[in-house]
């Protein structure tokens, strides 16, 4: 059995996260902390929880009783607690914040990206956890990059549900801005690009084409839809680049090559990833679906802890989509 600690509880993706390793067979949350929180039921924060379990949030950091630690706090909070509290060598930690995901001779955290990097999550110690733009744009680019396909800007549109912005209410959180509107948001500079350009760079060495990435707020509450334009040879065959994608989604445990077009539902509220390619002339459309809090966050993360303690990735992750 595997014991657990999280780091800032009260969030959406440690909500998330509690409702999966609470149903998860080889996992025990030992501890559930929040400073503002402290003495509190975990169903007084995460309701959805009610009748699942007696958990009480706490201030106390039992890290010695642990295996892996979850940390999901803000970006730049994990970076911050792991300086202020001594970590037991033993504890295996995942980060759900941006502060480590970028290589650096500074740390040792594996990017956890199992599409690319499982061996290396297999052996690791730390692993930062993608992020959730960062996740669905990714898995439509990494079968081209690791073809060497990759030649020209790149064009993204990605949208995003409002859980996407956190728990803390915000002027573009509330449900009425939300509610049948649209807008844009940290054009060309979101923050995901440099982890999106690791990535690439690692499957195509050199790789140095622009991605245009506009990100959306979309009036829902979790899932991102993704499409991207790439320019390709306009020589090659459609069904060559399916091929390329088929095999090198073939042993990946939760994305998948459809040859159908995709729709957010297919994918809410459960760890997949959905992937189709259309190919026009000499542009290549990709598509691609997530569920921002799952796969795009907490569900990654335990499957990264799978990954990391031995077990099947699916384990804790049999997730079923609504059929309406």
């Amino acid at each position: 059995m595997v014991r657990i600690g999280i780091i800032g509880g009260a969030g959406y993706t440690a909500g998330e996260l509690t409702r999966l390793l609470l149903h998860h067979p080889e996992a025990e949350i030992a501890f559930i902390h929040s400073t503002s929180n402290a003495g509190n039921a975990v169903t007084d924060v995460h309701e959805g929880l009610l009748g699942e379990t007696d958990l009480v949030f706490t201030d106390k950091l039992p890290l010695r009783g642990i295996d892996v630690l979850f940390l999901c706090m803000g970006h730049g909070k994990s970076a911050e607690f792991l300086a202020q509290n001594a970590v037991p060598a033993h504890v295996r930690i995942i980060d759900l914040a941006q502060d480590f995901r970028l290589a650096s001779p500074d740390h040792d955290y594996v990017y956890g990206l199992p599409e690319i990097n499982r061996d290396a999550i297999a052996h690791a110690r730390h692993v930062a956890n993608p992020g959730c733009f960062a996740t669905a744009i990714q898995l439509g680019l990494l079968p081209l990059a690791a073809n060497w396909l990759l030649h020209t800007d790149i064009s993204v549109n990605a949208i995003t549900g409002s859980t996407g912005a956190g728990v803390k209410p915000g002027a573009t959180t509330h449900f009425s801005w939300r509610m049948g509107n649209m807008s844009i948001y940290k054009p060309f500079r979101h923050q995901h690009l440099a982890e999106i350009r690791q990535s690439l760079a690692q499957l195509q060495p050199g790789f140095g084409a622009a991605i245009d990435f506009i990100p959306y707020r979309g009036d829902f509450a979790r899932g991102i839809f993704c499409t991207e334009v790439v320019r390709i040879d306009p020589s090659v065959p459609e069904e060559d680049i399916v091929k390329l994608y088929r095999q090198f989604y073939a042993s990946a445990a939760f994305t998948h090559y459809v040859e159908r077009d995709i729709d957010l539902k297919q994918v809410v509220n459960t760890n997949k990833a959905l992937v189709h390619v259309q190919k026009f002339d000499d542009k290549l459309l990709v598509t691609t679906a997530i569920d921002n809090l799952l796969k795009g966050a907490s569900g990654q993360a335990v499957q990264n802890m799978n990954i990391m303690c031995g077990m099947d990735e699916h384990t804790g992750l049999n997730l079923k989509a609504s059929a309406f």
